[in-house]
């Protein structure tokens, strides 16, 4: 059994009657949001993700054929023990989104991940060529042999 912030991670079919998954996890639903977005296949467009990823705590994930902004942000209604301090008043997203098919399992890997700016650069450069030039930086001149 692993530790789940002080908490013991069970699984989830051994789950105590009368408990709720939410008491034994370490809020993941919680602690981030995922926006969909345009399949960016211009230069523009992915310029737009660069742009998404100077920004802390952004990234941007892939899921088939689906892209994603994903902002790394805690809830702050979240309190310390992973339960919801809003619970009565929550939104009505959090009303929907059930333990039935929760992240609880889930090890959060994607097959492909954006975390830097550098990251979508690259890939720009090898998906996309801008029209007649490079996005990278010029090649400075050689140093004068002294």
């Amino acid at each position: 059994m692993e530790k789940a912030f002080g908490t013991v991670k069970i699984d989830r079919k051994n789950l105590p009657e009368g408990k709720v998954l939410c008491e034994y996890c370490t809020a993941k639903c919680c602690r981030y949001f995922a926006m969909p977005i345009e399949t960016p296949d211009t230069f523009s467009e992915l310029e737009y993700l660069r742009w998404f990823l100077l920004h802390d705590r952004a990234t941007v994930f892939k899921e088939e054929d689906d892209w994603y902004l994903l902002v790394h942000t805690k809830c702050k209604h979240l309190l310390d023990n992973n339960m919801c301090g809003i619970y009565d008043t929550r939104p009505a997203i959090c009303r929907d989104y059930t333990t039935k098919n929760c992240e609880y399992d889930d090890e959060w890997t994607y097959e492909f991940y954006l975390e830097t700016a550098e990251q979508v650069h690259d890939y720009t450069e090898a998906v996309i060529q801008p029209k007649g030039k490079s996005i990278r930086s010029r090649k400075p001149a050689l140093l004068p042999v002294v």
